[in-house]
């Protein structure tokens, strides 16, 4: 029944038109909600940009969209780093402004449970995180454990801005494949 009714919309002759421009409307909705997501963690940001390429792809096809399969992969490959630099950036900072390793664990700590009090958590969290597990564990003084507190809020927002970084390279990418490569 949905292939006969699919087969007789994509037949239709104005669906060339009204499907192409239809599907970048829903790509193009798609890409800005990814970027979106890139800087309010709530919103998976670069999930969304990779299920706005392979949903360009579907609606539009091979030759239509210009998409290549290898775009996905390298696509992929963008949101794994992303991923990386997020959950790793508050506790880099942590250890690159001299904090203990339970510092860099408080900070990895505190911000996965930071990100649940949006929005103050996501830079509260890996702060008190690193400074409590300064203070707890490694024993610091009050002045070592707040220097490494405000190495993990450094890292935090260094992380946040590579995430958007990544988000935009990725959407850049897109362009570039669909039109360029493609």
């Amino acid at each position: 029944m949905w292939d006969s009714a699919w087969q007789t919309i994509t037949e239709w002759g104005g669906w060339h038109t009204v499907g192409t421009s239809f599907a970048w409307v829903i790509t193009s909705c798609l890409l800005i909600a990814g970027l979106i997501g890139c800087i309010i963690p709530i919103l998976p940001g670069h999930l969304i940009l990779l299920f706005a390429a392979i949903a360009h792809r579907l609606m539009l096809g091979r030759e239509e969209s210009g998409m290549e399969w290898w775009s996905f992969v390298i696509l992929t490959v963008l949101l794994t780093v992303s991923q990386i630099f997020e959950f790793a950036a508050g506790a880099a900072g942590t250890k690159w402004f001299g904090g203990t390793k339970w510092g860099a664990w408080g900070a990895l700590l505190g911000g996965l449970v930071g990100m649940f009090f949006f929005p103050v958590g996501l830079i509260a969290g890996p702060l008190i995180g690193a400074f409590a597990f300064e203070k707890l564990f490694a024993k610091q003084e009050l002045k070592p454990a707040a220097v490494s507190g405000v190495g993990s809020v450094v890292g935090t927002v260094a992380g946040m801005g590579m995430k958007l970084a990544i988000g935009i390279v990725m959407i850049v990418w897109f362009f570039v494949d669909c039109f360029w490569i493609g």
